[in-house]
């Protein structure tokens, strides 16, 4: 197996240290600060990304009324959105919050922006009609209210886990339950990062500020998140962790590192280069306080162990581990493709997939309609239903590889589990063999047919 390459002492430490910190985050309530990288260009502004709170011990009756989980459940994303319904804050379930689907089983393996619209559409029409209605016509309506499920589709996503108390869960839900719920977002002075600081400093008072000079006075998701860093530094009696939450492999566009403003306005050439040629002292300014606060230097993936749904976080995949598989899915894919270069693959499945329509089997899981060889097939698109499906395997095979292709490409490994990448290196292989099998049988059939019409 690849994961010789990891030395048995260290794979022991790493699994005790999960079992530390999964045992920390079970024994009590705990809140958990999300540091979501942004995507698109639109500005340094949404260069600083998102931010929302995780509580694993409150749960929703609605997405505007809170309560007390109860055993099974697994909580709730908090988090102030622009523009929404006109509420200020809006609470939904952690998986449909990261994936827009109920269950981890539903996730799909590789997704496409009409198969995201599809899912969020959908959660949106069974769960959240009272607050995102449809339009005039029926069809979905535009806004921001997006934002609200399957932001895994769209980003990378880091965690900062601090242990609170039930009581405190229970004091913030009657905080919230009993305050008006009102938009009153302002980009600067009251966005998504000031909820977050407000929840954070609920449990731990005076906790968390904004930055005058790295951010302008704006707050941001990664000051907050590293001050909470530095909270825990001074205050290791109380446990915490650190999480990221992989961006579902696909052909959405890929997010990038988070900044604060000054950081943003520093490292955008489109602002910094003018900026420098009217003024040298400005831009010295800037590279003084980048400097200075050594906004560079913070890494949100250092130390974290990585999410899994439905279960518990692991370490991430280590890199000798990781070369391996680049290699071995390189050679596979020369072997399967000889005409195809391996930087095409998914790109392939994704013009493929594009034509498909997305639909559900009898137990919820996601499966694409798409013509094949002159006629509509159906497989199965998520690790639960990608081998059990009628569909050809070919199909689940370049499916298989697209994913791989997308998790193993770039240099960053944190953002993988070793179990994760595991089971989608089992898939491949044991739809391979599914191919063989196909092949070998077409063959047979074949060749009798043959001796069945030879005089």
């Amino acid at each position: 197996m690849l994961s010789r390459h990891i030395q048995p002492m260290r794979r022991a430490l790493l699994k005790l240290a999960v079992m530390v910190l999964a045992c920390v985050s079970l024994a009590g309530a705990s809140a958990t600060l999300l540091l979501e990288e942004p995507y698109g260009k639109l500005g340094f502004f949404t260069a600083t990304g998102h931010a929302a709170v995780y509580l694993p011990g409150v749960c929703a009756d609605t997405p505007l009324v809170l309560r007390s989980c109860v055993p099974g459940e697994t909580g709730v994303v908090i988090s102030r959105y622009d523009g929404v319904g006109g509420y200020d804050w809006i609470a939904i379930p952690l998986i449909p919050y990261l994936y827009a689907v109920d269950r981890p089983e539903e996730i799909p393996l590789f997704a496409d922006a009409k198969m995201v619209a599809f899912l969020r559409d959908r959660y949106r029409r069974r769960y959240l009609e009272s607050i995102v209605p449809d339009a005039k016509n029926g069809e979905s309506p535009g806004g921001n209210w997006y934002e609200l499920v399957g932001s895994s589709y769209d980003r990378v996503i880091y965690g900062f886990e601090v242990a609170t108390t039930p009581e405190q869960d229970a004091a913030l839900i009657r905080k919230l339950n009993s305050s008006p719920n009102e938009s009153h977002f302002r980009l600067v002075s009251n966005n998504c990062a000031d909820f977050a600081k407000d929840i954070i400093n609920f449990y731990y008072p005076k906790t968390l500020h904004r930055s005058v000079i790295a951010d302008l006075g704006m707050t941001t998701p990664k000051q907050l998140a590293k001050m909470l860093v530095k909270f825990d530094r001074r205050h290791p009696e109380i446990g915490h962790s650190r999480l990221v939450i992989a961006q579902v492999p696909g052909s959405m566009p890929r997010s990038s590192a988070v900044h604060g403003v000054v950081e943003s306005f520093f490292k955008s050439k489109k602002y910094i280069v003018p900026s420098a040629a009217v003024s040298h002292v400005f831009a010295g300014c800037v590279f003084a306080v980048y400097v200075g606060t050594g906004a560079g230097r913070f890494e949100p993936a250092r130390d974290a162990l990585v999410f899994n749904p439905g279960s518990n976080p692991e370490p991430p995949l280590g890199r000798e581990d990781r070369r391996a598989y680049q290699r071995q899915l390189r050679n596979l894919l020369t072997e399967d493709h000889p005409v195809v270069s391996g930087e095409d693959v998914d790109k392939a499945w994704s013009r493929l997939q594009a034509k498909a329509r997305t639909d559900f089997d009898d137990e919820g899981r996601p499966v694409l309609q798409m013509k094949f060889d002159g006629h509509m097939v159906r497989i199965g698109v998520a690790a639960d239903n990608v081998l059990n499906s009628n569909g050809p395997t070919q199909l689940t095979r370049e499916l298989l590889e697209a994913r791989l292709q997308s998790e193993l490409r770039g240099k960053a490994p944190r953002r993988i589990s070793e179990s994760e990448m595991s089971r989608d290196w089992a898939l491949l292989q044991q739809a391979l063999g599914a191919s063989d099998s196909d092949l070998t049988a077409r063959s047979g059939q074949q060749t009798n047919e043959a001796r069945g019409n030879s005089p």
